[in-house]
């Protein structure tokens, strides 16, 4: 393994670099101060997002995730990884580069799995980042963690499918530019475990789809974002809408899946690489007991373990990323899970330091710690609960020994 960036990963992440100095950190008390503006009317997207994608666009910093299509910039999931890293330094950077969840994960299936009308009329207005969308798995009623528990029904009616079922924690669905969901569902209950469902495209405007509530996390709303509790009734989708077939929907969620969980892993080391850059300006900054604060001993150990843990983790997600580049993802599924694992309990702890160096500043909004502290928290259940990822490498070890 090269731990060396090629030439192009190294000519993007000067440019993306480049672009977060000048248009995103200084427009981070903007975005805060437009939001606010809104009132308790929070599901509205704030100008200054949209100005900076026509900026990120017209810099070709654009679609960046996206390997294997004409609109992405053919970098290799190697060559993304510090990208991803930049983006995550500000919650909502990644957008302006139309690189955030669940969009991409989204555009990802459509591109892989979407016939071409859904790729006319979905992809492309996803590629343009003119729309938005989200992705309905999770559900209120069931332990999804384990997806065969998926109650939700997607039964063929003619030339229709019919969808009842309840969804929660559907990312993104309260944005006002959300226009389409994936959902997934059971269309056989009598198949093999793994061949009982499917995912269907349904337009967020659909009839039956009512958006029941907003779910906040630690108290924040994440509008326009949003995470929301969706009841799906009598939904009534062309058979078009079906992606790959029925019973084909794992197969599309371990595709989508595996890219979706890496790059909430670089986005997350960017987080704690900002909180140890914050958590050092302040112990410099500031006074206590006749000298510095970082010159107090204790933070010596807490500074030189979050540098070891951030590499530990950029590492491991370099190799992961590498492993899905050169043999595919389902061979690096124990690296992708290791990651998934490891990133965002590293980040947690790093920016709880990061907190207890700035005092009662570090729980306020005076600093962006509090809220990345409450978004990186979420990582350890999303896209499967750490748990989850527990299991499949205790599994792995065990395959090694199996026969002998």
């Amino acid at each position: 393994m090269n731990f060396e960036y090629s030439d192009l990963c190294k000519d993007y992440q000067a440019r993306v670099r480049a672009f977060m100095d000048e248009h995103v950190y200084p427009n981070e008390p903007v975005y805060a101060a437009q939001m606010a503006a809104f009132g308790t009317e929070r599901w509205q997207v704030p100008a200054i997002i949209e100005e900076l994608k026509q900026k990120a666009k017209a810099a070709g910093l654009w679609n960046l995730f996206l390997p294997d299509s004409e609109e992405g910039a053919g970098l290799s999931n190697s060559d993304y990884a510090p990208l991803a890293e930049e983006m995550g330094r500000v919650p909502w950077a990644s957008e302006v580069f139309n690189c955030a969840a669940p969009d991409t994960g989204n555009m990802e299936v459509f591109v892989r799995y979407g016939t071409k009308e859904h790729q006319e009329k979905w992809l492309k207005p996803l590629l343009a980042g003119e729309i938005r969308s989200a992705f309905l798995m999770t559900e209120p009623a069931v332990a999804s963690a384990d997806a065969t528990n998926i109650e939700c029904k997607i039964e063929r009616d003619g030339d229709e499918y019919v969808i009842n079922g309840r969804k929660w924690w559907s990312s993104g669905a309260g944005d006002p530019r959300c226009k389409v969901f994936i959902v997934m569902g059971k269309t056989n209950p009598d198949a093999d475990v793994h061949s009982q469902q499917s995912m269907v495209v349904v337009p967020a405007d659909a009839k039956g789809v009512t958006i029941e509530r907003f779910l906040p996390v630690f108290g924040y709303d994440d509008a326009p974002h949003g995470h929301m509790e969706i009841k799906l009734e009598n939904v009534r989708v062309p058979a078009s809408a079906i992606l790959l077939g029925e019973g084909r929907g794992f197969e599309i969620a371990q595709g989508r899946l595996g890219p979706g969980r890496i790059h909430h892993c670089m986005r997350t080391i960017g987080a704690a690489e900002r909180a140890l850059e914050l958590m050092v300006k302040r112990l410099m900054s500031r006074e206590a007991f006749g000298k510095p604060i970082i010159k107090h001993s204790v933070w010596d150990s807490r500074i030189a373990q979050a540098r070891i843990e951030i590499e530990t983790c950029r590492l491991l997600t370099l190799k992961a990323a590498w492993m899905m580049d050169t043999v595919g993802n389902k061979v690096a599924r124990g690296e992708i899970a290791m990651i998934k694992v490891a990133a965002p309990r590293m980040a947690l702890k790093v920016i709880d330091d990061a907190i207890q160096a700035h005092g009662g500043c570090g729980v306020s909004n005076d600093t962006p710690l509090a809220y990345s502290y409450a978004g990186i928290r979420t990582l350890r259940l999303a896209d499967g609960p750490d748990e989850v990822h527990e299991r499949t490498i205790a599994r792995l070890e065990a395959k090694k020994w199996l026969n002998g």
